[in-house]
C-alpha cells in the first residue's frame, strides 16, 4: 500500500491571510532572502513607483537564499532596467484598452475575456497589462452583469475568458456567481481560468471552489502561468490533485525571459514539473513588448533555437507551442520553428 502523508489543508482565510501579508518592499525581500543589496540592486529599489513589488511569502520561501540571480527573485524583484526607454516597447503592447463595455475585451470571435479583478497576489516585472487602466475598469458585480448581457448578446462566444489582473482574487462567493451567471446563457460551453494565484499561493484553491467547480455545467479550464519548475512545490501539486479529481482541465503557459528561462533545459525540467503536477504545457510567449520589461527580451531567432532544442528533450506532448500576440489580430501567431531549414 502506497505512503499517504496528509498535509494541514490551508482554510478559505487562510490565503485571504497570506494575501493580506504580502511583502511590498525590496529591501525587505532581500533581508528575508540574506542577500546582500549591490549598487545594482539599490538601484533598482525606486522602480517600485513605475509599478509596485508585490510578493506572497510562500512564493519567496522557494527563492534560494543568497542567489541575488535566482530565477524567482528575477521575475518579481525592482531593477533599473525597468527605466529604459526601449524602442518598439508600449504602455499597451496588445493595443487592449479600449474595451467593448467596462472589463470585457471581445479580440476573437467566439471568445470573450472578462477582467474580473484588477489586482494580482504578485506583481511580475514583464507583466503586459502594468500600464492597464484597471481604474476604469473595476472588477464589480455592475460591471460584470453589464459584460455578462454583452456576452448573452452575442451567440458566436461559445467561451469565456477569466483574465485580469488575476481572477481568482476575486472570493469564493464571488466566483459562485459569475460562474451562476455564464450557466445560464445557453451558447456558453466553457468557462477558462487564467491565473498565477495557485503557484504563488496554492491555498486559493480552496475545497469550497472546488467543489463550486465540481457542480458546473460548464467545461472548465485552468491556464496557471509559470515560468519556472522552481516554482512547483508539493502544496501546488496537492491543489492541482484537488482540481484534477473534478474534471477541471489543467493546462500552463509560460513566458520566455531572459535569465529566468532562456534555454532548453530549464524548459525541459518546467515541462516535467508542470506534467508531475498533471498540468500540460500549452503556450511559450515570446514577451509582449511592454515598457519596462525590455531586459526580460529573447529574440525571436534565439527562441526558435531553445525550442529546436527542447524538441530533442522532452517528448512532443510536453512541448509548448510557441507564440506571440499582436495587437489587433483575431488569435495567437504560432512562430514557425523553421526546422527545415536546419
Amino acid at each position: 500500500m502506497a505512503h499517504i502523508v496528509t498535509l494541514n489543508t490551508p482554510s478559505r482565510e487562510d490565503w485571504l491571510t497570506q494575501l493580506a501579508d504580502v511583502v511590498t518592499d525590496p529591501d525587505e525581500l532581500l533581508r528575508l532572502l540574506n542577500i546582500d543589496a549591490d549598487e545594482k540592486l539599490l538601484a533598482g529599489r525606486s522602480a517600485k513607483k513605475l509599478f509596485a513589488l508585490r510578493v506572497p511569502r510562500s512564493f519567496i520561501d522557494r527563492m534560494e537564499k543568497g542567489n541575488p540571480d535566482d530565477p524567482l527573485l528575477r521575475q518579481v524583484l525592482t531593477s533599473q532596467d525597468e527605466f529604459v526607454v526601449a524602442s518598439g516597447f508600449s504602455t499597451d503592447p496588445l493595443e487592449e484598452q479600449h474595451s467593448v463595455v467596462p472589463g470585457l475585451l471581445h479580440k476573437y470571435h467566439n471568445r470573450a475575456l472578462l477582467l474580473v479583478k484588477g489586482g494580482c497576489a504578485v506583481n511580475c516585472r514583464y507583466c503586459f497589462r502594468r500600464h492597464f487602466p484597471y481604474a476604469e475598469n473595476q472588477g464589480n458585480k455592475r460591471n460584470w452583469q453589464t459584460a455578462l448581457e454583452y456576452v448573452a448578446a452575442h451567440p458566436e462566444l461559445d467561451e469565456m475568458i477569466f483574465s485580469g489582473g488575476d481572477p481568482l482574487m476575486a472570493k469564493d462567493h464571488e466566483l459562485d456567481w459569475l460562474l451562476t451567471q455564464l450557466e445560464a446563457i445557453p451558447h456558453i460551453k466553457r468557462l477558462r481560468i487564467h491565473s498565477r494565484l495557485p503557484i504563488v499561493i496554492p491555498a486559493r484553491i480552496t475545497e469550497a471552489l472546488v467543489e463550486r467547480f465540481a457542480r458546473s455545467t460548464l467545461q472548465i479550464l485552468l491556464v496557471n502561468h509559470i515560468n519556472h519548475a522552481n516554482e512547483v512545490d508539493e502544496t501546488f501539486r496537492q491543489a492541482m490533485a484537488k482540481l484534477r479529481r473534478v474534471g477541471v482541465t489543467l493546462l500552463n503557459q509560460s513566458v520566455l525571459l531572459r535569465g529566468v528561462n532562456d534555454n532548453a533545459q530549464t524548459l525541459a525540467n518546467l515541462s516535467n514539473a508542470l506534467f508531475d503536477a498533471g498540468v500540460m504545457p500549452y503556450y511559450l510567449h515570446v514577451l509582449d513588448k511592454v515598457q519596462g520589461a525590455a531586459h526580460f527580451m529573447v529574440s525571436d531567432d534565439e527562441a526558435r533555437q531553445i525550442m529546436r532544442e527542447l524538441l530533442t528533450l522532452v517528448s512532443g506532448y510536453l512541448v509548448p507551442k510557441l507564440a506571440r500576440e499582436i495587437g489587433g489580430e483575431p488569435s495567437k501567431t504560432p512562430l514557425d520553428l523553421q526546422l527545415r531549414q536546419q
